[in-house]
């Protein structure tokens, strides 16, 4: 039994640490020119294969030509993937004018 235990804690630790968030950034045209900003979250099922909702980022640019895209998974965003093992995992797009 102790040795079942230590296995199924060493495959939880492993599993927990070997998680990690991801960022990414687009830059259209050349760029921000300011700092309005326009965030929103982005919903998939199942650990990010199946996307329920996902924000536009030209419609989140309201008609600009020059902004930056930064996609990411925040601290709260892998917080819910985590609380619903992984069944809802959202992400965060935010888009700077």
């Amino acid at each position: 039994m102790k040795k079942m235990f230590t296995r199924f804690a060493v495959a939880f630790g492993a599993a927990v640490m070997l998680t990690s968030c991801y960022s990414y950034t687009s830059v259209v045209g050349t760029g921000a020119k300011g700092n309005s900003q326009t965030t929103k979250w982005n919903h998939y099922l199942i650990g990010g294969l199946a996307p329920v909702g996902v924000s536009d980022s030209k419609a989140m640019a309201s008609g600009a030509e020059d902004y930056t895209v930064h996609t990411r998974q925040t601290f709260v965003n892998g917080l819910v993937s985590w609380i619903t093992f992984g069944l809802y995992a959202p992400s965060t797009t935010t888009v700077t004018k």
